[in-house]
């Protein structure tokens, strides 16, 4: 797999991975906030219930998202810089030592359910996105040109 390029370098890309991953939780859980803010409403105050709903719990999701992602990136750099290489295991590598680490407080036993389940995930999400590049390479592959047609049976 090759490098990519159009990504900043690693102890910058924490940086912009925790704050698209905050920015991804707070918008996500202001639309799902505001509704259920809504739903759970009286009738007569339902706005204002969105709105409180949003401006209480919309940035407790996008922290939650935001710590993931860092943590998630932070892992990442660190595996790459230790492997030298940039392949699928480390995103499923990092996926495990995150999910292992964000349900340490839980205890050992959560430790591991939580690394070993974000870790699968982390290697389904991978493995779908190989099949999907192999799927669509197949149909990006360059075919000669048919030559130009011959002027000489224009005669006959």
């Amino acid at each position: 797999m090759a490098l990519d390029h159009t990504r900043d370098p690693c102890p910058w890309v924490i940086l912009n991975d925790f704050g698209g991953a905050f920015a991804m939780g707070a918008i996500g859980g202001a639309v799902w906030h505001g509704i259920k803010g809504f739903r759970n409403s009286p009738y007569n105050e339902r706005l204002i219930g969105s709105v409180t709903a949003i401006k209480a719990r919309a940035p407790v999701l996008g922290g939650n998202f935001g710590v993931w992602g860092g943590l998630f990136s932070t892992y990442d750099c660190a595996i790459k810089g230790i492997r030298k290489k940039e392949d699928p295991y480390n995103a499923i590598g990092a996926g495990f030592l995150t999910g292992g680490s964000l349900a340490m407080r839980g205890g050992l036993k959560a430790a591991r359910n939580g690394a070993i389940g974000c870790a699968v995930l982390l290697a389904v999400i991978e493995g779908v996105g190989i099949t999907f590049q192999k799927m669509f390479a197949a149909s990006t592959k360059l075919e000669a040109p048919l030559p130009p047609p011959s002027n000489e049976k224009v005669l006959a």
